[in-house]
């Protein structure tokens, strides 16, 4: 006569990865819990961070449609200081953010990024989508990345900021890249104290500072 009661053998991770999963869908309360699923343990398997949200920001994205300064911001502090995002990894959190594909895609043409996507770069294009001056991109992004908080006007190191407004000027095409050298060394030897640090006010209030 053939046995009916068999054991079940229960993985050992499996109560702590139902703990996590279930926390984490309470914390993000998505709209659809099926697909939030799906790519929450696809993310894991993966080995990619899971589009989990934190209460905060879910308050904060309820009346958020478009990108913003906030939204980047956020969308900074999860690349954790990587130089390098992977493509699948970055649109992952750009979805969980509510924000849209189609600005997302735009940024990756004009960036020409393929798998493997240089951060900053592709920060200083999304944040061109909200500047619509060149000075105005480069203050955004010295918003987001400013680790200063309530201390005075957003600043980062000169090295970052040399590197953005070059990029940003190659990409946009009609600045020159002597203008370009020439705004860069007034700002290094007139402008740049000992700490190595540009403020926003060092660009945006200068008269002799054009950087178009």
């Amino acid at each position: 006569m053939p046995q009916t009661d068999k054991q079940i053998c229960i993985p050992p991770e499996l109560p702590d990865l139902l703990k996590q999963f279930t926390k984490a869908a309470i914390r993000s309360q998505p709209q659809d819990l099926i697909q939030w699923a799906a790519d929450y343990f696809g993310a894991m398997s993966r080995g990619e961070i899971p589009p989990v949200r934190e209460q905060s920001e879910r308050v904060a994205l309820s009346n958020w449609a478009e990108l913003t300064p906030e939204l980047l911001k956020i969308l900074h502090s999860r690349v954790g200081g990587r130089l390098i995002v992977h493509a699948d990894e970055l649109a992952q959190m750009w979805k969980v953010l509510n924000l849209p594909t189609d600005l997302f895609n735009s940024v990756m043409n004009v960036g020409r990024f393929t798998e493997e996507i240089e951060w900053l770069k592709f920060l200083a294009l999304a944040c061109s989508s909200l500047g619509v001056t060149i000075a105005k991109t480069l203050k955004i992004v010295c918003e987001v990345l400013s680790s200063d908080h309530d201390s005075g006007p957003p600043r980062i190191p000169f090295s970052t900021f040399q590197f953005l407004y070059t990029y940003i000027a190659e990409v946009d095409g009609e600045i020159s890249a002597s203008h370009v050298s020439r705004m860069l060394n007034y700002i290094e030897q007139e402008v740049i104290g000992p700490d190595g640090l540009i403020k926003v006010n060092d660009f945006t209030q200068n008269p002799r500072v054009r950087l178009e």
